[in-house]
Order: structure tokens, then C-alpha cells, then sequence
């Protein structure tokens, strides 16, 4: 098949890349110049394990073309994904401007029947507004061309993107004409050879799935960051808790995990658009509003922890922390909750020395407004003088460090862990005073 995806970004990017390793031809369009040379040179703009080398192989081939080319990208693909950015707007609704341009773009130049694909996180009755907006296109130029506008959400996760692509547990496809029904279970076949994936209905129920998915993952996290503060007043050991209500079939062990809370291009963003929604039609979504509400709450609560020992003023206080990025194999950094927590030391006065295996980079850009802040190359060397160390993101070259050598750099054997990695028993009894999460 013929593809082009308009947004060369995170999912966009895995999206045209994985449809071209299973031999679609695909052009990928971005109005960004220097992404598009990027991508031409064998490079590319985020991080996400095993995406550059499929990337190469597949332009190498020639199945997987990059171009700024508006014009060019219509007339490629028969069908056209749409996978830019829906930022929130101030009131936390998402911004369809990119969604709707690229509608209109596609418009301005088709020739022939298209099947468009909203590909974009997007509230329901996105389609709709695609549709009119294509429709209104075509009117202007006084050409009566068919079209098809489907839902396709993604589900992909940071770090594992590629695996959740080529071996879906559900594709979630909204439509509802016979032709692009057709053609979406084609597109999609040889993703599912073992047994049937592909999840057709109408296109409001495809697009609210997604936004659903993601507001239940966020709950989970939520509710047990809220029962891991308990269970430290309590007395109790969340960890034990969470294997005792993850045995039940009911519930399971994903997302159960307490922490420093949670960050990301997704949870936050589509959370806080499902309340927009809500209130838009009517409805107070008073879960969501808590789930969010907790979140932003838990983001502080290893900095509460670290004035709880050492004082509100902590000036003369230096820290390490270990992980930025919002989760272990990404660089991403949108909503991650080492921002908070920095830059919430960083305010009370303290220094800060931070150590990313992949998202330092990106960090320093984002990060530069925050004072006594420096970026260490080395996870040791990051613990050089420091009164107490801060885990933030769980990458696994943190799960079984060199104690013995942490405990000769650090000024006083101290860690706060944000992620729960280590086993509170075993890291005492190395003489560490080791504060974590809800145990």
C-alpha cells in the first residue's frame, strides 16, 4: 500500500516506519526542515530503542521516504495518516489547529479517493471536524472527490514502541464505510496472523477508547500512590499490599506500581482533556479531577521526604538525582517529575547534580531556567560530595549499583527512592537510611 503519515514526530514516526518494514511504500511529511534532514542523513530526532536502525534499513530500501513537501505527500499515499501534535490549550483542552491544517492541506491537493486516518490523540467528534474541513476544501476548489475519514488510535508505549506496533494487543479502527473498512483490515493483516486484533466500530466509540485507556492507567497509578502515602502512616508495606491485590484476576499487577508520580506526552495531557471534555458536554468527571489532583500532589512527595530530614531551608544541601527523563528508555521529558522535584530543591536553595543514561540532552534544554542545577556524565561520579541521592526514573543500570562505592563517595549514606528498586531490608542493612515510596 501507499501511505504517507503527515507529523514525523514520536508516533508518526514509529507508525511510518513500522508500516514500511512490512513492505508498504511510505513517505513521512514534517513541516520542520531540520527534522526532515535528520531523518534523510540516517538520523533521528527522539530516542526509542531499535527505531534508528529500522529507520535506516527501510530508507535504504526504499520503502520509507521523508519530505517538507505538502503537494508531494498528498499525491503519494492513498492513505493518509494524521499524527501531529494536540497540544493542550490553557484550559486543558487539546489544540486540533495541526490536525485540522493538515485536513485542509490534504483537501487543497487530492486528486483521487483517500482514506484519512486520524492518528493523533483527539477528543470525540474530531472526525467530524475533519471531515467537514476536507469536505469544505473540496467545495472551494468545486471538485466532487470521495474520501473516507477513519479513527485509528495508537497505544504505544516510550521504550517499547516498536514492539507494541508490530505485535499489537488490539487495533482500535473507527469507521463506518464498507471501502475503508476494507482497506484498514488490509493495512493491518499482517500485524495480526495469529489471531483476529483489529477492533472495528463507529468512530466516536474509537476515539473516546483511547482517551478511556489512558485515564484508567492514570487512575491505577493514582489510587496506589495514594494507598502507598497511607500505608506509610500506617505502618504497612505497600509492596506487599500490591502483590496481595495484584493476585486477584479482577485487578492484575500492571500499573500498580507507587512512585514519584507519573509524566509523559500522555497521561497528563489526555487526563486533563477527558475533564475538559466532560465539562464541556455537561458531565464533572470528579475521578479524573482527583486522579490529577494526586498526581500533581506526588510529584513532591520524595522533596517532602528530603525537607522532612534535612529542613525547609536547604541551602548549602547538595543532591544527586538519578533519572530525568518521565520513564526508563526514552529521552522524553514532557510532565516528567524530576522537573518538579529539582526545580522544588533548587528553590529551597539546594544544589543539584543530575544523572540521565539517555536524557541529559534533552534535559539541559528544558531545564535552564533552574539555578544550582549541573548535568553529571557518570552515575558515580554524580554522588561526588552529595549529602543524599534521589532516585526519579527506575532505569535498570540503577537496580544493582556498587553500594559499597556509593557509600565512600556520598557525604552520608542517604537515598530517597522515588521508584521503589531497591529491597528496603537489604539496602539498611548495608548501612544506608533509605526512604521510599509507601514502605
Amino acid at each position: 500500500m501507499k501511505i504517507t503519515v503527515i507529523g514525523s514526530g514520536y508516533v508518526g514516526l514509529v507508525t511510518g516506519t513500522c508500516l514500511a518494514e512490512m513492505g508498504n511504500q511510505v513517505c513521512c511529511l514534517d513541516v520542520d526542515p531540520a527534522k526532515i534532514a535528520i531523518l534523510r542523513e540516517g538520523g533521528i530526532p527522539i530516542y526509542e530503542p531499535g527505531l534508528d536502525e529500522m529507520v535506516r534499513r527501510n530508507v535504504a530500501e526504499g520503502r520509507l521516504s521523508f519530505t517538507t513537501d505538502v503537494a508531494e505527500s498528498v499525491a503519494f499515499g492513498d492513505i493518509q495518516f494524521i499524527a501531529v501534535g494536540t497540544p493542550p490549550d490553557e484550559d486543558g483542552s487539546a489544540d486540533l489547529q495541526y490536525v485540522i491544517a493538515a485536513a485542509k492541506n490534504i483537501a487543497r491537493h487530492m486528486t483521487g479517493y483517500k482514506v484519512v486516518v486520524d492518528k493523533s490523540t483527539v477528543p470525540v467528534g474530531t472526525a467530524d471536524k475533519v471531515r467537514d474541513a476536507i469536505a469544505a476544501g473540496l467545495a472551494e476548489r468545486g471538485v466532487d472527490i470521495r474520501f473516507s475519514v477513519v479513527s485509528n488510535p495508537e497505544f504505544l508505549k516510550e521504550g517499547a514502541a516498536i514492539e507494541d506496533f508490530m505485535k499489537p494487543d488490539r487495533v482500535v479502527v473507527g469507521a463506518e464505510d464498507e471501502e475503508a473498512i476494507d482497506i484498514m483490515r488490509r493495512l493491518y493483516s499482517p500485524f495480526q496472523r495469529n489471531h483476529e486484533r483489529i477492533l472495528f466500530m463507529d468512530v466516536r466509540s474509537a476515539e473516546l477508547t483511547k482517551y478511556a485507556a489512558n485515564a484508567m492507567l492514570a487512575t491505577r497509578i493514582s489510587f496506589m500512590n495514594e494507598l502507598a502515602n497511607l500505608a506509610e502512616t500506617l505502618g504497612a508495606d505497600i509492596e506487599l499490599v500490591r502483590r496481595g491485590i495484584g493476585s486477584d484476576p479482577r485487578i492484575g499487577y500492571h500499573f500498580l506500581y507507587p512512585g514519584a508520580g507519573y509524566g509523559g506526552s500522555c497521561f497528563p495531557k489526555d487526563v486533563k482533556a477527558l475533564v475538559s471534555i466532560g465539562k464541556e458536554n455537561g458531565h464533572t468527571l470528579r475521578v479524573l479531577t482527583a486522579v490529577e489532583e494526586a498526581n500533581d500532589a506526588q510529584k513532591l512527595r520524595l522533596v517532602e521526604k528530603v525537607v522532612a530530614r534535612y529542613g525547609e531551608d536547604l541551602t548549602g544541601c547538595r543532591f544527586t538525582v538519578w533519572g530525568l527523563a518521565f520513564k526508563p528508555n526514552t529521552d522524553d521529558m514532557r510532565e516528567a517529575s524530576s522537573r518538579v522535584i529539582i526545580e522544588e530543591l533548587s528553590r529551597r536553595g539546594a544544589t543539584v547534580v543530575a544523572y540521565d543514561p539517555v536524557a541529559t540532552h534533552e534535559a539541559s534544554r528544558v531545564m535552564t531556567h533552574i539555578d544550582r542545577l549541573t548535568f553529571a556524565d557518570d552515575m558515580m561520579e554524580a554522588l561526588s560530595g552529595s549529602d543524599a541521592l534521589l532516585i526519579v526514573t527506575e532505569w535498570k543500570l540503577f537496580r544493582s549499583p556498587d553500594f559499597e562505592q556509593m557509600r565512600g563517595l556520598l557525604k552520608a549514606p542517604v537515598i530517597f527512592d522515588g521508584r521503589n528498586i531497591y529491597d528496603p531490608v537489604w539496602v539498611r542493612g548495608l548501612g544506608f537510611d533509605y526512604y521510599a515510596i509507601g514502605r
